[in-house]
């Protein structure tokens, strides 16, 4: 898995870095999923990610800490997504710097919704894109390679993966895209590309 490699090995890292330099003059809002969201955040503030025990795996219950942000406009205090990694990074991290606010978390998972507090950057450490048979397709493909992998916490139906997963997060997960589409895309993007870095 690549987060296990330091970002510095990894043989794109210098591509990466000039994406997300370019980001900056030329996107107005973006969004940081899993993996790239830990990468944006080492880039632009310096958060370290660190090594799991375990692989996070499964689907998590997460709270609303920020309920007056737009982005988790109609919300529940409580909603599920998916996770899958190997590393993570911290809240005790991201709250040394000023810029970023935690907006989501899980007492499982750790912080999943950051932003910073102009939207322009938006990281997501979980998978609210995932399909229902995400998870499962992910387990049996590392079975069938013969990698140490536990069931998806909180996936299947009785822990039986014979059954079949429901699907518990489509509805935050629309609402949270079209949240961030309608507040921090439609909405706030400049008409001249050349305004965007102002």
């Amino acid at each position: 898995p690549i987060e296990n490699y330091e970002f510095e090995e990894v043989d794109f890292w210098p591509e990466l870095c000039e994406i997300l330099e370019w980001e900056k003059s030329h996107v107005f809002s973006v969004l940081h999923i899993c993996w790239g969201a830990q990468a944006a955040l080492n880039y632009f503030y310096d958060i370290p990610k660190y090594s799991l025990p375990a692989k996070k795996f499964g689907i998590y219950s997460h709270q609303v800490e920020k309920k007056d942000h737009v982005l988790m406009r109609g919300f529940d205090e409580a909603f599920y997504c998916p996770h899958s990694r190997h590393t993570e990074v911290r809240g005790e991290d991201i709250h040394k710097v000023d810029d970023l606010e935690i907006l989501a978390e899980s007492a499982g998972a750790g912080p999943h919704i950051i932003a910073d507090k102009s939207g322009r950057r938006i990281f997501l450490t979980g998978h609210f894109e995932y399909d229902a048979d995400s998870l499962a397709k992910e387990f049996y493909r590392d079975l069938d390679k013969g990698l140490p992998i536990q069931l998806p916490y909180g996936y299947f139906p009785e822990d039986d993966p014979k059954q079949a997963p429901l699907m518990r997060w489509k509805a935050h997960a629309n609402l949270f895209y079209s949240n961030w589409l309608n507040y921090f895309v439609y909405q706030e993007t400049p008409y001249h590309i050349n305004d965007i870095q102002a």
